[in-house]
C-alpha cells in the first residue's frame, strides 16, 4: 500500500498526537481514514478485520483530540527479523504538522521491539511528498515494480535498517516458486543464475529442475525434491555440490503407509545417491551451524537448506530456502514461497534476515527431525 501526504520541513514532531494499538472496535475509524486518504487500492473492512486478528500483523492508530488521524499497518514474517509497512495513512487536514513523522517513528519502534532489524515498504513512484518523508527518515530505494498499483503506476521499494549497521544487501537474484511443490528447484534456479548470469530462468527451467530432482511422491500431492536430486541437478549444470544429511536414511517416507509407494520412493532416492556418488558429490552427516554456514557464504558459497514451514508460515510441511547472505548475528535467506494470503510480494520473501538461534530452530523437519543442507559453489 501507499501513503499520501505533504510534510513541510521543520514542523514540530507530532505534538499532541496519541498513539495506541488498533482493535476490532476501531474498524469504522480505520475505514474512514482509508477512504479519506485513498481513491484506489483501498483495504476492505474484511481485510482490516483479518489484519487486526492476526498475530502476524500490527496496526497503530493515531488520534488527535480524540479524533482518528491516521494509522500504520505492519506485517511480520514469523521467524525472521523483517517487518513490512504494508499501509500508512494520515488524513489530509492533519498533515503538515509532523504527525506523519511521529506515526512512522512509532511503527519503527513497534517493529524493533519485536526484534525486527529491517523495515520495508512500497511507495508510488509519482508520490514525491511520501518519498521525501521516507528518505528524510532514512529509507533508501532498492527496487522498482512496474504496474504495481491499480492505475498502472510503478512502486519503489524502500527499506530502512532499524539498528546501527546497514542492512545486508543481496547480490543473489530472487525468484518466487510458481507451484506449491517447486521450492527446491526455485532455490536452485536462483543459485544457477547467481553463479552464471547467462542462465535463462523462468517457469520452464523451474519445472525441468523439479522433474530432474523429484522424489516422485510425498504423503499427498506432487512429489517433492530431495537433497541428492537437487545436488545432482546442480552438478549436471557445472556447480560443485555437497550434501549434508542427518539422519542419512530415506526422506519423506515416515508418513507414507502404502508399501508400494514407499518402495518406489526408496528406489528413486537410492538411484539419486548412486548418481551423486558417480558425479563426485561430497556427502556428510555433519550439519553446519549458523556461524559455520556464515563462513561458507563469506567464502562465496550458497546453501539450499531444508526447514519446517511452521515457524515462518504456520504450516507443517518440509520446505527449501536459499541461504545467501550473512552478518554478525543473522543469516539472510531467499524464501521462494510468497505467503500471507496473497499480501506478500518478493519484497517480503527475499533477503530475509533470520537470527542465528531462530535459524537453528527452523532448519529441521519432522519426527525424528531431518536436517539437510546442500552447499553450492561455482564449478
Amino acid at each position: 500500500m501507499d501513503i499520501s501526504l505533504d510534510i513541510p520541513s521543520g514542523t514540530p514532531d507530532g505534538a499532541g498526537l496519541a498513539l495506541r494499538p488498533a482493535t476490532p472496535d476501531d474498524l469504522s475509524a480505520l475505514l474512514d481514514i482509508e477512504n479519506s486518504c485513498f481513491t484506489q487500492d483501498r483495504i476492505s473492512r474484511r481485510s482490516f478485520r483479518r489484519f487486526l486478528e492476526s498475530a502476524g500483523a500490527s496496526c497503530i492508530l493515531a488520534s488527535l483530540d480524540g479524533r482518528p488521524a491516521g494509522y500504520a499497518l505492519l506485517l511480520f514474517r514469523s521467524g525472521t527479523a523483517l517487518a513490512r509497512l504494508y499501509s500508512f495513512a494520515m488524513i489530509p487536514e492533519m498533515r503538515g504538522r509532523g504527525h506523519a513523522r511521529a506515526l512512522l517513528a512509532a511503527a519503527e519502534a513497534d517493529a524493533f521491539a519485536r526484534d525486527r532489524i529491517v523495515l520495508r515498504l512500497e511507495v508510488r513512484e509519482d508520490n514525491a511528498p511520501a518519498r521525501r518523508l521516507y528518505e528524510s527518515a532514512g529509507y533508501r530505494a532498492h527496487g522498482r515494480v512496474a504496474n504495481y498499483y491499480e492505475d498502472g503506476c510503478a512502486a519503489l521499494r524502500m527499506e530502512k535498517p532499524l539498528r546501527d549497521a546497514a542492512a545486508q544487501r543481496s547480490v543473489v537474484p530472487y525468484f518466487a516458486q510458481t507451484t506449491e511443490f517447486t521450492c527446491g528447484p526455485s532455490c536452485l534456479m536462483m543459485a544457477l543464475k547467481h553463479f552464471d548470469p547467462q542462465t535463462e530462468t523462468g517457469e520452464r527451467l523451474e519445472l525441468r529442475l523439479w522433474r530432474e530432482a523429484t522424489t516422485i511422491y510425498l504423503a499427498s500431492g506432487h512429489g517433492g525434491c530431495g537433497p541428492f536430486g537437487l545436488a545432482v541437478a546442480a552438478a549436471r549444470r557445472g556447480l560443485r555440490a555437497e550434501v549434508r544429511l542427518t539422519p542419512p536414511g530415506h526422506l519423506f517416507i515416515s508418513s507414507v503407509r502404502d508399501p508400494d509407494k514407499r518402495r518406489v520412493m526408496e528406489i528413486v532416492q537410492d538411484d539419486y545417491r548412486a548418481e551423486a556418488a558417480g558425479l563426485g558429490i561430497a556427502v556428510s552427516e555433519e550439519q553446519l551451524c549458523a556461524r559455520d554456514l556464515a563462513r561458507e557464504l563469506a567464502g562465496g558459497a550458497l546453501a539450499i537448506v531444508l526447514i519446517s514451514e511452521y515457524r515462518m508460515l504456520g504450516r507443517r510441511g518440509p520446505h527449501w530456502v536459499l541461504v545467501q547472505g550473512e552478518d554478525a548475528g543473522h543469516l539472510f535467506i531467499h524464501d521462494p514461497w510468497l505467503g500471507y494470503e496473497g499480501y506478500e510480494t518478493p519484497q517480503d520473501a527475499a533477503n530475509l534476515p533470520v537470527p542465528d538461534a531462530e535459524f537453528e530452530r527452523m532448519a529441521r523437519w519432522g519426527k525424528p527431525p531431518v536436517r539437510a543442507q546442500i552447499i553450492l559453489r561455482k564449478g
